[in-house]
């Protein structure tokens, strides 16, 4: 599922690419993982599940998409006021917010964290499977820098790392921690570090998160982030 967005506010800064997020990123940093054309494109299923439009009023992007994931294929919602081609279903739609970083955040890398990769597939899926961050699949370390927290016994007890890069930006995800290991301030850590390596490249931070998620959004917006938008994410099937 990707996000669709209703305008709030500005940042102060060039955030147009984070009116289109996933576009940004699918044609530009993560072009060499795109499937599809100039209208529409997708991430491979074991990469990600966002996918992205050039345009919603694009003539032809209907097609596009109805080419690219094929007969009752999946796809990102359109936002709320796109009616949608008979055939097409819509799947599912949750409330969300996108949040900027902004002056007052502190970033600094931290000393105890650990790089993940390949070899560490097997843990964050179980720790992703535990804990329900979001969509995390086998390949999605490929989208950027992933850290952790490991535990005593060298379990995998806590997660954060990029996804989305759209022109100038980089999306904070995966921001996980595993339930008995919760108030020890590991996600905040965790934000902080990969806060500092975005901003080391010259990107600034942003991230995503569901509208219900108060307390998490009450976390991000204590370490120094706000409220950009408001948004949503959800997904349509292609007729059958």
């Amino acid at each position: 599922m990707t996000a669709t967005s209703t305008q709030t506010g500005a940042t102060g800064v060039d955030d147009a690419a984070l009116d289109n997020p996933s576009w940004s990123a699918l044609t530009g940093a993560h072009a060499h993982l795109a499937e599809g054309d100039d209208l529409a494109r997708r991430y491979p299923a074991d990469v990600s599940p966002i996918t992205g439009v050039r345009s919603w009023d694009e003539p032809g992007v209907w097609d596009a998409i109805a080419t690219l994931v094929g007969p009752g294929g999946r796809f990102s919602a359109p936002p709320q006021g796109v009616d949608l081609p008979t055939g097409w279903t819509l799947e599912a739609r949750v409330e969300g917010v996108q949040l900027v970083e902004t002056e007052r955040l502190v970033t600094r890398p931290d000393p105890e964290a650990v790089v993940l990769g390949a070899a560490d597939v097997p843990d964050m899926l179980a720790l992703v499977e535990r804990s329900r961050p979001g969509p995390f699949e086998a390949r999605t370390y490929l989208l950027g820098r992933y850290v952790g927290f490991r535990d005593d016994a060298g379990r995998l007890v806590a997660m954060a790392g990029e996804r989305l890069h759209p022109a100038d930006w980089t999306e904070i995800s995966a921001v996980t921690t595993d339930a008995a290991h919760r108030g020890r301030g590991l996600a905040s850590r965790l934000v902080r570090d990969v806060a500092f390596h975005v901003q080391e490249r010259g990107d600034r931070a942003f991230l995503h998160a569901a509208a219900e998620n108060t307390g998490a959004i009450a976390v991000y917006e204590r370490l120094g982030f706000a409220l950009r938008r408001r948004t949503s994410f959800g997904s349509l099937l292609a007729p059958a």
